[in-house]
């Protein structure tokens, strides 16, 4: 896990004007919507340590269900209704706020302390670059998520993964027969690992076969890519239409992940479509799920010779590269001791108010970078 990147960590549908609690990076996080926008702070009242998920809104501000403690947007006390009228809120009375904004459909949250220059950009995804995916003329949206009991770099990887295709999925889009991956080159460096190949496509099934034929298939066109750090997408040309999943691989802790799935279709557009479209996108998960969590180790090697690769491996070497030049700049997050919690990440504001006492020092401090 590693601190000052964008995270897609929740559908923007699930975030109202009340408090919407999410974890990512063994932490948790409260989201709510403001006048000024979307709001991402830390789940974790100063005074006695309670959730602010647990509360309300009151008067723009989040409210504490303990002892009425209320932040504003900002994540300043501004006020404790226990204290007499003629008390100032302590300063540091108040609570880390991160910089989030709502694009492609999700909430995303820039988990870090790095000023806004140094902050990487949002990734330019295929297809959600203009409005949310469910407003996208000619497609039909569904959305899901599905658990992980597996470290996150470990799901990412699977979901690039072309040549495993053949052989987990033989009983739903892959070919055993034809299992030979054509060659590639990798687009969107250095942020982004995306390729574009033809895979032998397995005889149709079910409803597929009414509308596809059973011999002379040609090969499908497929794009698969991994938008740094935790966004994949999958892109299938099919005879009849276009389907493309773009997936979240919220990293809960090390040994956790949630992915958040949007499917696109371009056929079948009408409502009646749409379990079926959940249910085949729940069966890919499904068949990866026994064997992305019995990897071994659990978490993706930090050395690249630790496992040997092929060269259709490339997406995954494009992400652990990118992932060592995280590491060398210190940017990885460690847990705290045996725990799958890294505390609290620092937020923008501890970096700039420098003369302010902040709660909770010691877990914000540099031993996280």
């Amino acid at each position: 896990m590693f601190k000052n990147q964008w995270y897609a960590v929740e559908f923007g549908h699930r975030v109202g004007t009340g408090p919407h609690g999410v974890r990512a990076l063994g932490q948790d996080l409260v989201l709510y919507r403001s006048a000024s926008g979307v709001v991402a702070q830390s789940d974790l009242c100063v005074h006695r340590g309670a959730k602010l998920s647990l509360g309300r809104m009151t008067n723009g501000c989040i409210e504490c269900p303990y002892h009425g403690w209320q932040y504003d947007d900002a994540g300043h006390c501004v006020k404790i209704p226990a204290n007499r009228g003629d008390l100032p809120v302590p300063k540091k009375a108040r609570v880390d706020t991160y910089p989030a904004v709502e694009r492609y459909g999700y909430i995303w949250v820039f988990l870090g302390d790095a000023a806004e220059a140094d902050r990487p950009s949002l990734p330019a995804l295929p297809y959600l670059d203009v409005v949310a995916a469910a407003q996208i003329s000619g497609y039909r949206a569904v959305t899901g998520e599905f658990r992980w009991e597996a470290n996150w770099e470990r799901v990412a990887e699977n979901a690039v993964d072309i040549a495993h295709t053949p052989f987990v999925h033989s009983t739903s889009f892959g070919n055993r027969d034809k299992p030979e991956i054509d060659d590639f080159e990798l687009t969107g460096l250095p942020n982004a690992a995306v390729a574009t190949v033809h895979l032998e496509p397995p005889p149709p099934g079910g409803i597929w076969s009414v509308f596809m034929k059973k011999k002379d298939r040609p090969p499908v066109k497929t794009s698969t890519g991994l938008f740094f750090p935790n966004m994949t997408m999958l892109e299938v040309n099919l005879s009849i239409g276009q389907m493309l999943i773009f997936t979240a691989a919220v990293p809960v802790d090390e040994h956790t992940t949630i992915s958040k799935y949007t499917m696109l279709r371009s056929f079948f557009t009408g409502k009646w479509a749409d379990r079926d479209s959940q249910r085949r996108t729940i069966k890919i998960f499904l068949e990866d799920q026994p064997t992305v969590e019995s990897q071994r180790p659990g978490l993706v090697p930090t050395d690249l010779a630790a496992e040997l690769h092929a060269k259709s491996d490339s997406i995954q070497l494009a992400f652990r590269r990118w992932r060592q030049g995280q590491i060398e700049a210190g940017a990885k997050l460690v847990p705290s001791g045996a725990s799958t919690s890294v505390g609290l990440i620092a937020s923008p504001a501890r970096r700039t108010d420098v003369d302010q006492q902040w709660v909770f020092p010691e877990r914000a401090s540099e031993r996280f970078e």
